[in-house]
């Protein structure tokens, strides 16, 4: 069982950074696959980024790759978002999510644990 609870989310002006975290509850956080997905008013659940369980490979959506960042630190078990660069389009509530394997994955449904999400809004 593996409890997320995200933090760091607020209103910031376009061009604006935010730096989101996901604090993970459980002694076996290494052993999961991390992401980060994004959902705005009306839309679906979007992926955004997701890292390996060592923290050594990432992947991005097109749409924020060169501006995010995604990290871990398996010390804190801990999973950060820095957001840069920010457009009135990354507005949405944004979700950590825990999957039960080592590599990558950027499949919704392969992720068991959800936090309750974090409000980000680009203001323009």
């Amino acid at each position: 069982q593996v409890q997320l609870v995200e933090s760091g989310g607020g209103l910031v002006q376009a061009g604006g950074s935010l730096r989101l975290s996901c604090a993970a509850s459980g002694r076996t956080f290494s052993s999961y696959a991390m992401g980060w997905f994004r959902q705005a008013p009306g839309k679906e659940r979007d992926f955004v980024a997701a890292i390996n369980w060592s923290g050594g490979s990432t992947y991005y959506a097109d749409s924020v790759t060169g501006r995010f960042t995604i990290s871990r630190d398996n010390a804190k078990n801990t999973v950060l978002l820095q957001m840069n660069s920010l457009k009135p389009e990354d507005t949405a509530v944004y979700y950590c999510a825990a999957a039960p394997v080592r590599d990558i994955v950027r499949v919704s449904n392969w992720y068991r644990y959800w936090g309750q999400g974090t409000q980000v809004t680009v203001s323009s």
